[in-house]
């Protein structure tokens, strides 16, 4: 299996329907698996996902378990080569599975990737790319040098605003948003 998708829920019903849709879309022709952990949601998840998305897996939790542990639940189960930690509140474009796993499976020195993520007015979001949060970098953002001088490469390190924005970049953080990981790696270093 190429790639297990991996969603964390709690009480978000409605973006969940619709993270789950364009999900649907972008595995064409992809061999994968999409795993849902619900942490207990009190919205009717469960019963939503059951009802309209039957191939899907689902683990109820009873109780909220957190980000961190409903993942690594899931990851625990999931077959794929590569796995995708996605929020529940994230719509993805039909061609970006095939697009990650391609540069993924042309890039062996690439442990995890993340995307260029866009709100929902399709504005740039700053935390598609982020620097290590050194004491110095959290200090620059805390008195605003990072967004005085987001371009410049001393302040700003937090959202490494010096990127360019449509480019691909090395990174030191992914959004946990949005975090394609290779299974390989996850075997070396751990779960979350």
């Amino acid at each position: 299996m190429k790639l297990s998708v991996v969603i964390v829920n709690y009480n978000v019903k409605h973006f969940l329907e619709q993270c789950l849709k364009s999900v649907e879309k972008a595995l064409d022709n992809i061999d994968a698996e999409v795993i849902v952990v619900d942490n207990n949601s009190v919205d009717g998840s469960v019963d939503m996902l059951q009802e309209n998305f039957p191939r899907i897996k689902v683990i109820a939790n009873k109780d909220n378990v957190g980000f961190s542990k409903g993942n690594n639940q899931a990851i625990k189960i999931s077959k794929g080569e590569y796995i995708l930690l996605l929020n529940p509140d994230t719509i993805v474009p039909e061609n970006c599975f095939s697009k990650l796993i391609r540069f993924m499976d042309n890039t062996a020195d690439a442990g995890a990737c993340g995307v260029h993520m866009v709100d929902g007015k399709g504005s740039f979001l700053p935390e598609s790319k982020r620097g290590l949060p050194t004491p110095e970098v959290a200090l620059y953002k805390m008195i605003g040098l990072n967004k005085l001088f987001p371009k410049s490469k001393k302040f700003g390190k937090y959202h490494l605003g010096y990127l360019p924005k449509n480019e691909t970049n090395a990174v030191d953080i992914l959004s946990g948003a949005f975090m394609f990981i290779r299974r390989k790696v996850l075997n070396q270093i751990g779960l979350l």
